[in-house]
């Protein structure tokens, strides 16, 4: 029984082993028609060839069946290609094995550009944060827009794409915490659609695994050797986006924002607004008196008190009795006529 056991362990072990090395030959494994991308190398295009020894590329429009090809290519060794950039990437499209002489005799591969590009999300209110903010707290997730898609035509389920996730101190991370505790690996992330999106799975708010800061994050792709050949912003490796994470949003300008902010109580001031000058012409009149109006310049405080009042004094003669004028005039005339009687 125990030698049966064995030799059942013996046997799932080869089984596993075959399968580990089929599954790794069949990203590398090309059949006629299946896309390649520029940058990867050690491709056996042995079941796209045919048994040729050559492919051929023609430029859009031209009659294939009775043209000689654009460019050619030699193909010594169909167990282990490469898509040079340098030989590639203006000739990217289809290409076709060649018959000894030099006619189209069959498909055999289409060479793409690679692209690649990504995106932030905040899951928490729904919102493209692309080069922006999230609060810190709100969860995250990555959409991967990629044209890479097409290498799960060789009997592969996925490309493996590797996010990069760098914090404000220069640390990257390998893998992120969902506000569910749950940690994701960021290595080899198993796309299969041209637009992928991950779960949720960075909760900001961890501070002491995300401090606040502005995150530098990227994906990359290197499958085959892609990305060491073809190293190439937007293409192989996506152009870096930021993320700020913090508690405020930074449009709104704060001198004295703190990461923590304790409540203040606010103070308001009541602005001193400067008196106008002017200038008055002050007629005294003797029966009621006016206020004198004081003038003041711009710099002048103004008085918290009424100035007193300015008027200006008229002598008035004192009242005497009805006809006594008259008396007098009489009497002054009799004294003048008795004085001159006596003088003549």
């Amino acid at each position: 029984m125990a030698i049966k056991n064995i030799h059942a362990l013996a046997i799932l072990a080869i089984s596993c082993f075959l399968l580990i090395g089929f599954a790794g030959a069949a990203i590398n494994t090309i059949n006629p028609g299946n896309t390649v991308f520029i940058g990867e190398q050690g491709l056996d295009i042995t079941a796209a060839m045919q048994g040729d020894t050559q492919i051929g590329w023609w430029a859009s429009g031209a009659a294939i069946s009775t043209s000689s090809p654009d460019q050619i290519v030699n193909i010594p060794n169909p167990g282990s290609f490469s898509v040079s950039p340098s030989q590639f990437s203006a000739y990217t499209g289809n290409w076709y094995h060649l018959s000894p002489s030099g006619r189209v005799n069959g498909s055999a591969l289409t060479v793409a550009d690679p692209q690649l590009s990504l995106r932030v999300e905040d899951t928490s209110v729904n919102v493209d944060v692309t080069n922006k903010w999230v609060p810190t707290g709100d969860d995250v997730r990555f959409r991967i827009d990629t044209n890479l898609v097409s290498i799960t035509q060789r009997s592969v389920s996925s490309v493996p794409i590797t996010i990069k996730v760098q914090s404000p101190s220069g640390g990257v991370y390998t893998a992120l915490i969902n506000s569910a505790g749950t940690t994701t690996s960021l290595v080899n992330i198993p796309v299969n659609t041209n637009d992928y999106y991950t779960a949720s799975i960075w909760n900001t708010g961890i501070r002491n695994i995300y401090p606040p800061g502005t995150y530098s994050i990227w994906a990359e792709c290197d499958v085959n050797s892609m990305k060491d050949n073809y190293g190439q912003f937007g293409k192989t490796i996506s152009q870096q986006v930021s993320l700020l994470n913090q508690d405020q949003n930074p449009l709104i300008v704060n001198s004295g924002y703190v990461t923590n902010p304790t409540t203040q109580v606010a103070t308001t001031v009541t602005p001193t607004l400067p008196v106008t000058s002017m200038s008055v012409t002050s007629t005294p009149v003797t029966t009621t008196p006016v206020p004198v109006t004081t003038i003041l310049s711009s710099s002048t405080t103004p008085p918290t008190e009424p100035l007193p009042a300015t008027s200006t004094a008229v002598a008035t003669p004192k009242p005497t009795s009805p006809g006594f004028d008259g008396v007098l005039v009489a009497l002054a005339s009799m004294a003048g006529i008795i004085a001159y009687t006596r003088r003549n």
